[in-house]
């Protein structure tokens, strides 16, 4: 995914932040990663990284606890239909 990712493909930016979030393919589990990638791919519009970031904010997973913020990416994708 990392080439595609790169390159701004949303998908697999969000797939990548799955894959540092779980820990699979990568060097090692890294949650702070894992937000990275999905806020690329959450800024451009995708709904489920929208929504994986949100779980980031709700969960304080790889960013600092934001019940705000959380509702506002969740809010984001479900105006995407997610």
């Amino acid at each position: 995914y990392r080439r595609a990712a790169d390159q701004g493909h949303t998908d697999a930016q969000n797939n990548l932040g799955d894959s540092y979030k779980e820990g699979w393919g990568v060097e090692m589990k890294d949650l702070a990663q894992a937000a990275v990638w999905y806020r690329l791919a959450a800024e451009q519009g995708h709904a489920a990284a929208q929504n994986n970031l949100g779980d980031c904010y709700e969960n304080g997973e790889g960013v600092a606890k934001d019940l705000v913020l959380a509702r506002e990416w969740y809010g984001k994708s479900a105006a995407e239909g997610n």
